[in-house]
């Protein structure tokens, strides 16, 4: 996957000083990224004071003009996934945990059970393309309201059953994570069906996150814990999510 920042900052930064500059962008301890880093905050706030509460578009049936191409990763192959994967997920269980007031688990079932919500939404991933798919599936304030968060608590944190990549300290598994202004946003739902049938393994069987407001690399997949957190600092390298960590914008909004 292309590093964004290349592609949308190359011209500041060859105008600062040349290709040596420009060059160092790509180093995760660069201080070009740190510097572009440095105004995340600053942008964030500027959109949400722009776009508020407001919902992103949805749209209707006939404008579902193929079917939802699957971003990241598509086949998760450790044991309890794969075992999970042959009897439907009836095994599943999604917990959440951390600064909470309840530990809770709750089945697919469970899941299903709880009030839902339908939306149709593009997904706009970073790589350039969009789909257009229905969605159904819980809201997530819904479920975190299960687990009566504290008051500290501030992100939300998804830990997901796809390995990544592979280092010599093991696997790493896929994680994001948003703030709980989405979390509680109505369009941000824990999505267990897609264009009217259960959710396809390639798409994130049996849940996938749908925040919808932001590109298609936050929604993470194959979710099997949430934690609440009142910090970011130690999830993986400090950034909030797997590709925030190597130089992403951890607020990806559109």
């Amino acid at each position: 996957m292309l590093d964004r920042r290349r592609l949308l900052l190359g011209g500041a930064a060859l105008a600062l000083s040349g290709c040596k500059v420009f060059d160092s962008a790509g180093q995760g301890d660069s201080a070009l990224r740190r510097l572009f880093a440095s105004h995340e905050g600053l942008t964030r706030t500027a959109q949400r004071a722009v776009i508020g509460d407001r919902l992103a578009p949805e749209f209707s049936e006939a404008d579902i003009a193929q079917g939802q191409r699957p971003n990241g990763s598509t086949d998760p192959q450790g044991t309890e996934y794969r075992r999970m994967a042959e009897t439907a997920f009836r095994d599943y269980r999604l917990t959440i945990t951390g600064l909470v007031e309840t530990l809770t688990t709750l089945s697919l079932a469970d899941l299903t059970a709880l009030p839902s919500r339908t939306q149709i939404t593009r997904h706009d991933c970073v790589e350039g393309w969009s789909c257009i798919a229905k969605w159904q599936g819980v809201p997530l304030g819904t479920v975190l309201n299960l687990a009566k968060p504290n008051l500290t608590a501030r992100y939300a944190v998804f830990h997901c059953f796809d390995a990544i990549e592979r280092s010599l300290s093991g696997e790493v598994f896929y994680y994001e994570s948003i703030d709980l202004i989405d979390a509680y946003h109505p369009q941000t739902i824990l999505a267990y069906a897609m264009n009217g049938a259960p959710l396809p393994v390639a798409n994130g069987a049996p849940l996938r996150l749908r925040v919808e407001r932001q590109l298609g690399y936050k929604m993470a997949k194959y979710v099997h814990t949430i934690e609440l957190t009142d910090s970011l600092a130690t999830l993986g390298y400090g950034k909030g999510s797997y590709w925030a960590d190597r130089g992403y914008e951890w607020y990806a909004g559109i």
